[in-house]
């Protein structure tokens, strides 16, 4: 077991490093078959590593290995190894399943593209960093691997560096993510200052002898969460993820669905015991998760863009899973994380089929009638829309209704984001199908059709150097190759597979656990992460009847705006201009940090840096410069001016030795 899990860990880590040292010697081709084939690796150990826990005993089936110490500090020493346990495990076959079909499918999405290698080295290098994440002995490894995800995910959202939007959304991501670095790192400071460890089970143990509430614990408990909710782009740490799809598509399935933003969750019921100690900080934690789920369902109801409603609504998603973890669901909010992963990769790689088939078109506003054009891109993105919303038999139905049924027996504070979360569910079905209606919907545009016909046009080899259609679009080099497609131009197999394996996992997945009747998922995760609430039979059956049928009524709604009969939106210009600036968290972020650090550097500026620094870097050369012009006056070339002052100079030597005697 032990063995199958470090191979999980080191595979993709291989894969990128072979990549980066091969160079030109392996092709592009050849690069996307190593990073799939190290990430697939990854996942037969990680099935390897399942199939031996399954067969010990519950309390048997947590072991760490540690081949040496990484980091000595005195009494303190800090080994470089993994844990293997359920949790571990859990997330180890997630990441490393998901992750392999994305990398798969990239190997269809990105031919043609020049950066090929660097692209699958990011890929390979990423996956491994998620996997260190979750598979960490200790605290400090799981930061390093916290602080490598969020470096990745960097070089990945900002891959087409030749676009200045990238390069922001890029940098956008990394100082958000770094300022809940910074808060997690504090605490983990705190940690070891009071507990002299940074091991999960003797951290934990010493923290429980401070008591409930201690102020040291809430401290190291908020400090966790700031970070958590930085990686898992909740309130108010949110404004980075939409930007993040300026990245190639796959890129966003990636960090979307099983890895980057699931990572809060993970951190949260991996730490649960030092969260049991500070109530305050899980419930607001729950809080902070219902509060998302409705901020991010609302904003998404005005995008433009399909892959930021997406997005949007792995926020919203993501809201449920802290609303979970923060109650003390912690199996219910796993068990999402993992459904979540299914059907969000899955409409990811669609709208990658769609904004491939147009060319790079990604505007909802310009799409309609592709249902004929993309008949399975259709059906793939109506299961993974019925299995967001929460739709039964899909796999979000089994998964976000057990979370709601635990809200439900949380008591009143319970019922109030009980509440949210409803909304929430209507919610998602009017925007998911929004976007449904939109692009497949209706009749095809004129501008469609344009798209599809230059999809489907004989092209030469240098057609990849054709611009994009709007600044906003992914470089028309991913979609160079669209002549020989299958199914009417919906892409190569590479990239139908793994769709086709999604829809089925989003149709079936949810199965694996059905509260009331049977719970393998809960049972599996019990011994790490007992839950602290568990709802009756009757408040699963009425939060399940309640949520679907408000997820039908705003798939109803959707119907009636933007369906057949194409009803007249309302307008509410106010309304919508402030869900449109996304409530204005980037222009109130805009006033508070960016200017007012503008303002002080530009002060520092002229204050400081010009007349001290730059000052006196200038007088020094200033002074160098006439100095030498001085001393160059001084060679006149007449030797009876050197011989006047050799005299001059020795006459000048025996006064001085006179006088000193």
């Amino acid at each position: 077991m032990i063995l199958a899990a470090w191979a999980c860990l080191l595979a993709p880590l291989a894969a990128a490093l072979a990549i980066a040292l091969l160079g030109a010697r392996i092709t592009r081709r050849g690069a996307g078959y190593l990073a799939t084939a190290s990430v697939a690796g990854s996942f037969v150990a990680a099935a390897v590593a399942f199939a031996v826990m399954l067969g010990n005993d519950p309390e048997d089936r947590s072991q760490t290995s540690t081949p040496w110490s990484w980091l000595t500090a005195g009494e303190l020493d800090f080994g470089l190894g993994i844990l293997v346990d359920p949790l571990s495990v859990f997330m180890m076959l997630v990441v490393s399943g998901v992750g392999s079909l994305i990398v798969a499918y990239s190997i269809g999405y990105m031919d043609g593209d020049e950066e090929e290698r660097r692209y699958f080295a990011y890929m390979a290098l990423f996956v491994f960093s998620m996997l260190l994440l979750v598979q960490g002995g200790n605290l400090l490894l799981l930061l390093a691997g916290w602080g490598l995800v969020g470096l990745s995910s960097y070089l990945l959202i900002g891959f087409w560096h030749q676009r200045a939007s990238a390069v922001a959304a890029a940098k956008k991501a990394f100082v958000m993510n770094a300022f809940g670095d910074a808060t997690m790192a504090l605490a983990l400071f705190l940690l070891v200052q009071h507990t002299g460890t940074l091991d999960f089970d003797l951290a934990f143990a010493r923290m429980e002898g401070l008591g409930s509430n201690h102020w040291l614990v809430n401290l190291v408990a908020l400090g966790l969460l700031g970070g958590a909710v930085a990686k898992s782009a909740q309130l108010p740490l949110h404004t980075w993820l939409p930007d993040a799809m300026e990245g190639p598509t796959p890129v966003s399935a990636l960090i979307h669905a099983a890895t980057m933003v699931t990572a809060g969750v993970y951190l949260i019921v991996r730490t649960h015991p030092l969260f049991e100690l500070a109530p305050t900080v899980q419930d607001l934690a729950a809080g902070l998760g219902a509060g998302t789920l409705l901020v991010a369902g609302l904003i998404a109801l005005v995008q433009t863009d399909i892959k930021r409603v997406i997005a949007y609504s792995t926020m919203s998603q993501i809201g449920y899973m802290f609303l979970g973890a923060g109650l003390g669901a912690y199996a219910n909010g796993m068990f999402h994380l993992m459904t979540h992963a299914f059907f969000k990769a899955l409409l990811f790689m669609a709208a990658g089929i769609v904004i491939h088939a147009l060319l790079g078109e990604q505007d909802l506003r310009k799409m309609g009638g592709l249902r004929r054009a993309l008949p399975w891109t259709y059906v793939a993105t109506l299961i993974g829309a019925l299995a967001l919303v929460g739709v039964p038999p899909f796999a979000g139905f089994f998964s976000k209704d057990s979370i709601l049924a635990a809200a439900l027996a949380s008591g009143t504070y319970g019922k109030v984001l009980l509440a949210a979360g409803l909304i929430g569910t209507f919610l998602t079905g009017l925007y998911t199908f929004r976007m449904i209606l939109l692009v497949f919907g209706g009749e095809q545009s004129a501008h469609v059709k344009e798209h599809l016909f230059a999809a489907h046009a004989p092209r030469s080899e240098h057609s990849h150097e054709l611009e994009p259609n709007e600044p906003g679009d992914e470089p028309a080099a991913t979609h160079a190759h669209a002549p020989g497609h299958a199914h009417g131009g919906e892409g190569p197999f590479s990239m139908l597979a793994p769709v086709a394996v999604l829809a089925l996992l989003s149709v079936i997945g949810g199965w694996l656990q059905f509260a009331g009747f049977w719970t393998p998922v809960t049972d599996w995760l019990h011994p790490v992460a007992e839950p602290l609430v568990e709802a009756t039979n009757w408040q699963e059956a009425m939060t399940s009847i309640v949520a679907v049928v408000l997820g039908l009524a705003g798939i109803g709604v959707a119907w009636w705006l933007y369906g057949a009969r194409r009803a007249a939106v309302p307008a509410l210009p106010r309304v919508r201009s402030f869900l449109e600036h996304k409530l204005y968290f980037d222009e109130l972020y805009d006033w508070l940090f960016y200017r007012p650090a503008v303002l002080t550097s530009r002060l520092w500026a002229a204050l400081i840096e010009g007349p001290l620094v730059g000052g006196s870097v200038t007088g020094v050369a200033r002074g160098t410069r006439v100095l030498s012009t001085r001393t160059r006056s001084l060679q006149t070339g007449l030797v009876r001016s050197y011989a006047l002052a050799i005299a001059g100079s020795l006459a000048v030597l025996a006064v001085v030795f006179v006088a000193v005697r």
